[in-house]
């Protein structure tokens, strides 16, 4: 067997083979005579007809299995040959129709696109300059948190002695009906509490609910604008007949020392909660600045070193994160075929984020076999049992689900990763940098509409269900 490489760029190859015809014509014999001993020709009795005949009865059938067996065995003999690290399926081509018609007469040459990991020449990796940017921990922010605690023990309190008015929650039973276009099936919904004054509230919607009392009926008419969010109300007119069951005002609780004992064991003043708060918040500031040093000296890594990404890897990466997406939706209640969602864009997006993340993982790769970095069976076993804790899971139930992705292999993938980008923080050159707000990342699931169905109701008053 003779090969040729043709390298049509660094992560795609064409390779040119040609199988000898001594080896093409060794195969038809073989499959000629195993269809001789099975097949039924008539004249004959079964089994025993002539090799000759069957192979003229039965020609395509034969010349299409001795292809099928000799040409991937040829290509993956010509890859191993070439030490090629093929990724997905080779793309294999017959050179002429004349291959087939006079097979057997001549050698057979065949021509196949494979695409393979690029080589990455490495370049400095060491001494990288990065800054180290933690978020200050303000008394400013811990007010913020004192009082975002006490929203969440505020309490709905009825209120009974006057009508509804701005900061009140008005809880109604609601049947909608569609004028225009008119359809078939009411919007129905019991128990939707509306915050009047709250954010995102549809103005019809607020206006129509203030001044009322439980057991008022009121019927608001609401025209929704072309490009409203939720999809079944955009464009549509809707009149809806909203009957009062409640009207209550959130209470917050005093910022007092007896209300500090509830966060638990060691808080027994605002003061002690206050430095708990500060204590947590530090602590989240330091793992924030640490991901984001790693982010920086990853990007800085890149930068430093071109090369091209397989477009098959790129594309299988894109597409688990896509799939990531839909389940993600579902779990929180969502319809992905119901949504407005742009998915080209949020395709483009992810395939960009899936090609970053495939080339830092390819050079962590390279740098590690470089470092002789790799992670030890109690490390493996470690990482394990810390997984099982985490997801309340045994150890074997994490190693079976592991199994499906690759066993102790892709932990142990994992850590090597993680350790390599440990030893690079390490040998990097970090300065204290000021802190400054990231630019947004684009997240799986950052332009996800929100949920149908009970949506529309929530829609109707604003998007979300204010309480």
């Amino acid at each position: 067997m003779k090969t040729e490489v043709i390298d049509v760029t660094s992560t795609r190859k064409e390779l040119k083979i040609e199988i000898e015809a001594d080896e093409v014509r060794a195969e038809m014999d073989r499959v000629s005579r195993q269809y001789a001993a099975q097949a039924s020709v008539p004249g004959f009795r079964k089994g025993h007809a002539p090799v000759s005949v069957v192979r003229t009865r039965f020609k395509n059938e034969i010349r299409g299995e001795v292809v099928q067996n000799v040409v991937p065995r040829a290509v993956n003999e010509a890859i191993n040959e070439q030490q090629l690290n093929v990724i997905g399926e080779p793309q294999v081509h017959l050179d002429t129709d004349d291959g087939l018609t006079k097979l057997g007469d001549g050698p057979l040459s065949v021509h196949v696109h494979v695409e393979v990991l690029p080589e990455v020449q490495l370049g400095e990796y060491k001494g990288l300059e990065v800054a180290r940017r933690t978020r200050p921990v303000t008394d400013e922010m811990i007010g913020e948190w004192v009082e975002s605690l006490r929203e969440q023990s505020a309490a709905l309190q009825a209120v009974e002695e006057r009508a509804s008015e701005d900061g009140d929650v008005v809880t109604v039973d609601l049947v909608g009906k569609y004028i225009d276009p008119p359809e078939e099936e009411d919007i129905k919904a019991e128990g939707v509490e509306v915050l009047l004054g709250g954010e995102g509230i549809v103005p019809e919607f607020a206006a129509g609910l203030t001044g009322v009392r439980q057991d008022d009926v009121r019927t608001i008419r609401i025209k929704y604008a072309d490009d409203f969010k939720a999809q079944g109300l955009a464009g549509k007119e809707v009149e809806y007949t909203a009957t009062v069951t409640g009207v209550s005002r959130k209470e917050l609780p005093e910022a007092d020392d007896e209300w500090a004992k509830s966060f638990g064991e060691g808080v027994e003043s605002v003061d002690d909660l206050r430095a708990r708060l500060r204590e947590q918040l530090t602590e989240r500031a330091r793992l924030e600045s640490e991901d984001r040093l790693r982010g920086e000296l990853m990007q800085k890594l890149a930068g430093a070193h071109e090369f091209e990404m397989p477009e098959t890897l790129v594309e299988f990466q894109t597409r688990k994160m896509m799939e990531s997406t839909v389940r993600d939706m579902m779990q929180r209640g969502m319809d992905p075929r119901g949504q407005q969602l742009d998915w080209e864009g949020l395709h483009a997006a992810l395939s960009g984020r899936a090609h970053e993340e495939l080339r830092g993982s390819l050079l962590l790769e390279r740098i590690a076999e470089a470092e002789g970095i790799e992670p030890t069976d109690e490390e493996i076993n470690e990482e394990i049992e810390s997984i099982a804790t985490a997801s309340r899971q045994t150890t074997e139930q994490v190693r079976a689900s592991l199994t499906k992705q690759g066993g102790d292999r892709s932990i142990a993938d994992r850590l090597r990763h993680r350790k390599t980008l440990d030893m690079l923080v390490e040998n990097a050159r970090v300065s204290d940098g000021e802190w400054r707000e990231a630019e947004p990342q684009v997240e799986a699931q950052a332009d996800a509409p929100e949920a149908a169905g009970d949506a529309k109701v929530e829609a109707a008053a604003g998007g979300e269900q204010q309480g």
